[in-house]
């Protein structure tokens, strides 16, 4: 009797959960990858809990980011390929610019710069890296111009370029009325070919820069001061003859003297004439505009020279003759540029006005 009572007990559900079989995971609906796709969870945040949906991940920390400093050395090293050189141009010596270097491409997770014992050389990568690095000191600098130009507009320091044939004609004056009207602003002045000086601009090394036009200025600010003429400059005759009117159309281009490559004016000169950019038919070049008048005083050929040149007395005793074009005499046209993100905007419109 007791058997069968036993029996009767086991064959009996327990409770209604035993009423019914338990659905497999893959009848079950809730888990249907068609209905609830499964996604992976996220990571959690400090303290356990998981960010919400849709955020950004963080930012790398402090450490796990390059110094101004560092991409300042890569600059120079760069610049010079030279370890000594660079280190006195960052003024650290030697051993602190190279471990800030060796910092630099651990950081980044990749060699910048091959070096031995006799060469330096910027790898590819580093390269690229190099030019990131002159826009990002640009901005810093650019940022610190800002704050102190807020609070103190027409004081601090401006770095002003100008190119040979406008420096030592323009700058001179330029200076001394920066000076007399606005004593607190101090002007630093590099003289330098056209391209040099853009290229130090565009870096935010320079703030602003006269050139003379026409030239490629493509994203920069630019401000037409004046046109000015183009002279022909000849030997000096043994015997005076009558003036008579020039025409650019009439020159003997074969004994046109010019500059190296790399000055504008030589452009403009080979424009002027109608020569092919690239041509030189006396084969003479010089380095300079004071190279160019003793080489026509020489007798070596004529040249070209711009009339503010002419007017400063630049010749001097020279036995050489400056003559005038007849119109349309060719010309060229100075120009104050600048970043179009200048934050020196009141000192951009004082010094164009000084010099226009």
């Amino acid at each position: 009797m007791n058997e069968e009572i036993d029996n009767e007990a086991r064959q009996r559900p327990a409770g209604p959960a035993a009423q019914a079989p338990a659905e497999s995971p893959a009848e079950s609906p809730a888990e249907s990858p068609a209905e609830s796709p499964v996604r992976p969870r996220a990571a959690p945040r400090p303290g356990g809990r998981p960010p919400p949906p849709g955020a950004r991940p963080p930012l790398p920390s402090a450490s796990a980011l390059p110094s101004l400093r560092q991409l300042s050395y890569l600059v120079a090293v760069a610049e010079r390929l030279n370890f000594t050189q660079a280190a006195q141009d960052c003024f650290v010596t030697q051993s602190t610019l190279s471990s800030g270097l060796k910092e630099l491409e651990r950081t980044l997770g990749a060699a910048l710069v091959e070096r031995d014992r006799q060469h330096v050389l910027v790898t590819p990568l580093g390269r690229a890296v190099v030019e990131r690095s002159r826009e990002l000191l640009g901005s810093a600098r650019d940022l610190v111009g800002m704050v102190r130009a807020a609070a103190s507009p027409m004081t601090g320091l401006v770095r002003l370029g100008a190119i040979p044939t406008i420096a030592p004609f323009m700058l001179p004056q330029l200076v001394r009325e920066a000076r007399a009207q606005h004593p607190d602003l101090k002007l630093a002045l590099r003289e330098d070919q056209t391209a040099t000086l853009l290229e130090r601009l565009r870096a935010a090394e320079l703030d602003f820069a006269l050139i003379a036009l026409p030239y490629d200025t493509a994203g920069l600010l630019v401000r037409e001061l004046f046109a000015e003429e183009l002279w022909l400059v000849t030997r000096m005759p043994e015997r005076a003859s009558p003036p008579r009117r020039l025409k650019i159309s009439g020159l003997d281009t074969e004994r046109l003297l010019l500059l190296e490559e790399g000055h504008c004016l030589r452009e403009h000169t080979l424009e002027a004439c109608g020569l092919a950019e690239r041509a030189n038919p006396s084969g003479i070049e010089a380095t300079s505009l004071v190279t160019l008048v003793q080489m026509v005083e020489s007798g070596l050929g004529d040249a070209l020279l711009p009339q503010m040149a002419i007017d400063s007395g630049f010749l001097g005793r020279a036995s050489v003759l400056p003559q005038r074009f007849a119109p349309p005499a060719p010309k060229r046209t100075i120009a104050l540029v600048a970043r179009p993100t200048t934050t020196r905007m009141p000192e951009f419109e004082f010094l164009a006005g000084l010099a226009s």
